[in-house]
């Protein structure tokens, strides 16, 4: 048996390889890894996964040459607005290699760059398909934005320059607003997992905040893949604040600019509109001020010319009715001195005749009096003890007390009897009754 020697074995394979595969192919894989050499020459690996994203299909590493990488790269960014760097998906034309020493790989000829474009807006067009079908794309727009937007919670890097620029343009408006850092990874794959967390610490004190504002300054496009997640933008959609989002450049769009309730350009655009908001809130409360001082002072100058004219119609009417109640003023005052006069006349009459009345009615009064206290004087006479004992009645007393009943008398009392001519003293010896 003749063995073979490894680089005459991988010699063998290079050369069925390029017999077999002398052509180039168009591939579609996930970028996972990009470098750049300082030679030029770009190193890639390529990967595919499942639908889920969860197990790896295939690996391959790739490369493009430092004279392919200059044509290419700056094309590939001109079309798409990305550079090139993992986490895309492309469409690439490669050829085979295999060297005895470094072993398979792809060479890398041409990219597509509509292909990674449609890739971006199929997985953005389907979170979007998803949130529309759950009821909940619209939910945050739908939300109330408060007149008076002052407390605010912002999901920033906090080391972020963008979040540096938006805090110092807020304070150099010199209106009182009042901010909290809520951290969060910006870019890279935690981003989701980062930004989600950093919701779920505002929403336990919403009642503290008037909205939410997440921004990050800019950077790579590449660099928002991160914001391009259902399970994001499904928090975002259905956050119970107002959320307001400054990521990236003029040119960019993620998928939470979508679905938050205003999506603003960058963090100093968000700075810019609050300030905005609560300058058109201070200019409405100016001009309603201003509108309520014309209206008072509308108000009080009709009314003082209405008051003026009052007073001087009460004027005239007063002059008027006492000129014509004048006359009848004098006849009703003629009439009052007349009907004074006669019943001054009956009384003085009235008067005259009082004191005759009253001897007369004295007399008949002291008439009868004096027959009444003669009735009672013969009454009391009758009735007086004297004449009681003559009548042959005697009075017996018990201790001073006259005795009315037997039943209050007792055997050895001391009884005193009163008759018409004298007293009689007795001792009780048996009692009945």
């Amino acid at each position: 048996m003749t063995a073979l020697s490894l680089s005459q074995l991988n010699g063998l394979v290079r050369e069925t390889l390029e017999l077999q595969f002398d052509h180039t192919f168009w591939v579609v894989a996930e970028v996972s890894e990009l470098r750049q050499a300082a030679g030029g020459h770009c190193y890639l690996e390529l990967v595919e996964k499942t639908s889920d994203g969860r197990q790896m299909l295939a690996r391959a590493s790739a490369h493009i040459w430092r004279q392919t990488y200059a044509l290419l790269s700056p094309h590939f960014e001109r079309q798409t607005g990305l550079k090139l760097a993992a986490g895309l998906k492309v469409l690439v034309e490669v050829s085979i290699d295999f060297h005895e020493v470094y072993g398979y790989s792809l060479n890398v000829c041409d990219i597509d760059p509509t292909y990674t474009m449609g890739d971006m807006a199929r997985r953005r067009q389907e979170i979007l398909t998803q949130l529309e079908a759950d009821g909940v794309l619209t939910m945050n727009k739908e939300l109330p934005l408060p007149r008076l937007l002052r407390r605010i919670a912002v999901i920033s890097a906090e080391n972020a320059a963008g979040y540096g620029d938006f805090v110092q343009q807020l304070s150099e408006s010199g209106l009182p607003f009042e901010t909290r850092l809520f951290s969060a990874i910006m870019q890279g794959e935690r981003v989701e997992a980062s930004v989600c967390a950093a919701l779920e610490q505002v929403a336990l004190e919403m009642e503290q905040w008037d909205c939410v504002v997440i921004i990050r300054g800019g950077g790579a496009t590449t660099d928002l893949l991160g914001f391009e997640s259902l399970a994001l933008a499904n928090a975002v959609a259905q956050f119970p604040l107002p959320v307001l989002t400054g990521i990236g450049h003029e040119r960019d769009d993620t998928v939470i600019d979508f679905v938050a309730h205003t999506r603003l350009k960058t963090p100093t655009a968000v700075a810019a509109f609050l300030i905005s908001r609560r300058c058109n809130e201070i200019e409405s409360v100016d001009n309603l001020a201003e509108r309520l001082s014309n209206a008072v002072d509308t108000r009080l100058n009709s009314e003082n010319a209405f008051i003026e004219l009052c007073f001087r119609r009460l004027q005239m009417v007063s002059i008027s009715f006492g000129a014509n109640e004048r006359p009848r003023l004098f006849h009703a005052e003629t009439l009052l001195r007349l009907y004074a006069l006669r019943k001054l006349e009956c009384e003085a009459q009235v008067l005259a005749d009082i004191p005759a009345r009253l001897v007369k009615q004295s007399a008949e009064i002291l008439q009868t009096q004096q027959r009444a206290l003669l009735m009672a004087q013969k009454s009391l006479t009758a009735a007086s003890p004297e004449r009681i004992l003559r009548l042959g009645f005697s009075i017996t007393r018990l201790g001073g007390r006259v005795v009315r009943s037997a039943a209050s008398l007792s055997p050895g009392d001391m009884l005193t009897t009163q008759l018409q001519d004298g007293t009689i003293s007795s001792q009780v010896i048996n009692q009945s009754t």
